[in-house]
């Protein structure tokens, strides 16, 4: 079971952004790959912390990990799961105000280990519309998606300005000392490396555009909003770069009967007069096909029937959500000769008089039933 984000970084669920901040700065010098080479419980310890700041650190993704956990981002929904060095080194270089060295510390933006920077390709975005059905029971989707790759025949060479390290170190003196600073390469961008060789086709880093149809398995439960994130199918990087990724932002079509509110799904059935008072069955919309239900005689408008797990799956695995249906009486607004005389005559018949029961909730309870 995947370890909770608060209990990585040792905060409260309350803990401020700033304390937030410190506490990752704290973990992230702890379990630092230069203060502990060949460790590999605290290289794993530096990227289980990485991935819990950068959810914790962002409002968004805070608010969706408090409230669906660890499954609001799986797949990749937002979160850094399955981060490498060179993501963590490149996202949150800053987190110690700018360069930082001394005491065997490469710093944050240099690479691991002092070794050679890998520049990360561009993310692509793109929407993915899901229809009520798809997002009760989890969908996977084939999506077209035009990115950039490295050019067949595109060859590289080591970057002369910085011998292949990314980046160039400058050593200046202050009041307080002699202080040295790492900065990206301007030449090579970062890369270590540039372009040799390249076919006519290709773009100046080497690159050139393809479509590719990619797979994205989304789970259920997933809402309006939520960003998934396939590792890998951004642009690539030139040289020995790694790709950006896909994000995939979800949209949620409306369905034609079918309202949401979180897993719950509500319904407005309208029914007669005569079937109100005689009872009837109908058939209804639900996510997994149509249902038939009984509405007794008798029933009240107002009245609301609840199918237990006709709703949406939870996200976080709590099981599924209920699909509630409003039965509405629907009253005539024109009657005939015949009718009219009809409902004269019952005006004043004491069963047509309003007698509700104990029994019989005021909106107010029913309301209060929907949420509980």
């Amino acid at each position: 079971m995947k370890q909770d984000y608060y209990e990585i970084l040792g905060i409260s669920k309350s803990a401020s952004v700033a304390e937030i901040k410190k506490a990752y700065r704290k973990k992230a010098i702890e379990f630092h790959p230069d203060k502990n080479p060949g460790d590999n419980h605290a290289e794993e310890m530096f990227k289980k912390a990485a991935e819990a700041y950068e959810v914790l650190s962002n409002e968004d993704k805070r608010a969706k990990y408090d409230r669906y956990g660890h499954q609001a981002f799986e797949g990749g929904f937002g979160a850094g799961g399955g981060m490498n060095m060179d993501d963590i080194f490149s996202q949150f270089g800053d987190i110690f105000g700018g360069g930082f060295s001394g005491g065997g510390f490469s710093g944050f933006g240099g690479g691991f280990g002092g070794g050679q920077r890998r520049v990360k390709g561009s993310n692509l975005r793109i929407r993915v519309s899901l229809n009520l059905e798809e997002i009760a029971n989890g969908a996977e989707k084939k999506i077209k998606v035009k990115r950039k790759v490295q050019a067949e025949g595109t060859t590289y060479k080591t970057c002369s300005t910085c011998n292949g390290s990314g980046q160039v170190t400058r050593i200046t003196n202050t009041i307080l000392g002699r202080m040295q600073t790492a900065s990206p390469c301007t030449t090579c961008g970062g890369a270590g490396q540039i372009i040799d060789q390249k076919p006519a086709e290709a773009d100046a880093q080497g690159l050139i555009s393809r479509e590719e149809t990619v797979s994205i398995k989304i789970p259920a439960g997933v809402e309006d909003g939520m960003q998934l994130k396939v590792t890998g199918k951004g642009n690539d990087a030139p040289g020995n770069g790694i790709a950006g990724d896909l994000l995939v932002a979800i949209e949620e079509k409306e369905h034609p009967t079918l309202s949401r509110e979180g897993d719950n799904l509500h319904y407005d059935l309208y029914i007669s007069f005569s079937e109100a008072a005689l009872g009837a069955s109908r058939e209804i919309d639900t996510v997994t096909g149509k249902v038939r239900i009984k509405v007794d005689e008798g029933v009240q408008s107002g009245k609301i029937l609840r199918l237990r797990g006709k709703g949406i799956s939870n996200l976080n695995g709590y099981g599924k959500g209920d699909l509630l249906v409003h039965v509405n009486v629907w009253t005539p607004k024109v009657l005939n000769r015949e009718q009219r005389e009809f409902f004269e005559k019952m005006a004043t018949d004491e069963n047509f008089q309003p007698n509700p029961e104990l029994s019989d909730k005021s909106f107010f309870e029913k309301v209060k039933d929907m949420f509980s």
